[in-house]
């Protein structure tokens, strides 16, 4: 078998990066294709040989640009690889726009396309990742989601439930995997600017870089403000430079900067970065990858977001929404300073993106599913049969699958009372509600 993986970002490349080692595991024939939108090739090189991780056998180099020229320069590379090389598969993460570009392009040549953490959902169209997202999985033959909420949606729309494994995140293999990369290099490699901040105490990790924050001036006036009263919190904030001259624009650079409780350093490095976040006491984030690693590493996370495609971070407890509404920051991140009880509470939410062995569970579905013949792209051979979806009150002890097998049914989505469960195997449907077709 010959798997393909397109890489766009370093956090497609974080959270690919227990895939691949299992991949390599069982010996199966990689295609690695970077398409370069963000580093030179050079920068490329370098992260994947600090995370351990063979180089890319084609890197496109895209470069910067907008959404439409990156994704037509993207589909246009990969496209050539992918008629060249003729994989079994192709795998995406994620939802950026190499994503978009490489589920296109591989739907397109009849190429089977694995989506790894499909079915997150925003409901907020504006962002450009809802978009990236949404397509890839119209585009998917395989749906490998980190959670039961992320299966929910899809079913919703109609993704049936045989083409969509519950796998957990393969962001906690990463951080588990990667965190031991970085410890081990932590005297000899970490920058000098981090080095010296690691032993302070009561550490605040801050990221701050999604255009609804940095590119809204009276946002980001709140959050300096309750950056301003966190005096009893060591914040360090490595910025970005698109960051810092918003900030500078805005007229505020200079304000953020002589905060004595702030410390502004250039962004570092992956492992770094990963080592500030377990030695931080809170992550005040607008990051969505952040909210995972934060949940991972048992560190409470403060969110400048008024939504999140991550909900489960927050319904589990690991994770508080705060907007960029001064007083809620303020009082978040005081409560988890000053309140063992809440702070504890916080560190000891459920992980909701599983243990660490999501890597394993994808390439076993997709090995099974290449041995049984279902990753084949056909032509239909059948006359189509009108089907119709119905909604039916189970009434009698039935399984999902005696269900299915006795009516030729697939179920969709389950209505328990307030809930809605997705239809796994072994469901008892008495007294359920089911959305069906037949």
């Amino acid at each position: 078998m010959k798997i393909a993986i397109v890489l766009g970002t370093r956090p497609e490349i974080i959270k690919m990066s227990p895939v691949i080692d299992e991949i390599e595991s069982q010996n199966i024939e990689l295609v690695l294709i970077h398409t370069g939108q963000h580093y030179d090739s050079e920068m490329s090189d370098q992260f994947f040989l600090e995370l351990e991780l063979p180089t890319p056998n084609f890197n496109i180099g895209v470069g910067s640009g907008s959404h439409g020229q990156q994704t037509g320069k993207m589909m246009e590379g990969i496209e050539e690889v992918l008629v060249e090389e003729k994989p079994d598969m192709l795998l995406v993460q994620g939802d950026t726009n190499a994503v978009l570009a490489g589920a296109l392009v591989a739907s397109k040549l009849h190429i089977p396309v694995g989506h790894v953490e499909a079915g997150l959902r925003s409901f907020d169209d504006t962002m450009p990742e809802e978009i990236n997202r949404k397509t890839a999985d119209i585009c998917s033959n395989l749906y490998f989601v980190p959670t039961t909420q992320s299966a929910i949606n899809l079913a919703i729309e109609g993704i049936s439930r045989y083409k969509i494994a519950i796998t957990g995140n393969t962001v906690v293999d990463a951080c588990f995997r990667n965190l031991k990369i970085a410890e081990k290099r932590l005297k000899s490699a970490v920058s000098s600017d981090l080095q010296n901040l690691l032993d302070l105490d009561n550490i605040l990790t801050l990221t701050m870089h999604r255009a609804e924050n940095v590119d809204n001036k009276e946002r980001v006036i709140n959050i300096i403000n309750a950056l301003e009263q966190l005096k009893d919190l060591n914040i360090i904030f490595p910025i970005h430079p698109r960051t810092a001259n918003r900030l500078k624009e805005f007229n505020l650079f200079d304000k953020l900067k002589n905060l004595e409780n702030v410390h502004l350093i250039k962004p570092v490095g992956y492992l770094d970065f990963l080592l500030l976040q377990s030695k931080s006491l809170l992550i005040l984030t607008d990051s969505g990858g952040l909210q995972e690693e934060a949940i991972t590493l048992n560190i409470p996370a403060l969110t400048l977001r008024y939504n999140t495609e991550r909900p489960e971070t927050v319904s589990e407890g690991g994770n508080i929404l705060v907007g960029s509404n001064t007083e809620n920051i303020v009082k978040m991140a005081n409560k988890i300073l000053n309140n063992k009880d809440f702070s504890d509470k916080m560190k000891s939410a459920k992980n909701p993106y599983g243990d660490g062995d999501s890597g394993k569970q994808i390439i076993d579905i997709i090995l099974n599913s290449y041995n049984n013949g279902k990753l084949k792209i056909d032509s239909p051979s059948d006359i189509m049969i009108n089907s119709s979806s119905k909604i039916a009150v189970i009434n009698e002890d039935t399984t999902v699958s005696d269900f299915e097998k006795e009516n030729n049914a697939l179920i969709q989505i389950i209505y328990n009372k307030n809930d809605i469960e997705f239809p796994e195997d072994n469901i008892n449907l008495k007294d359920k509600f089911i959305l069906y077709s037949s």
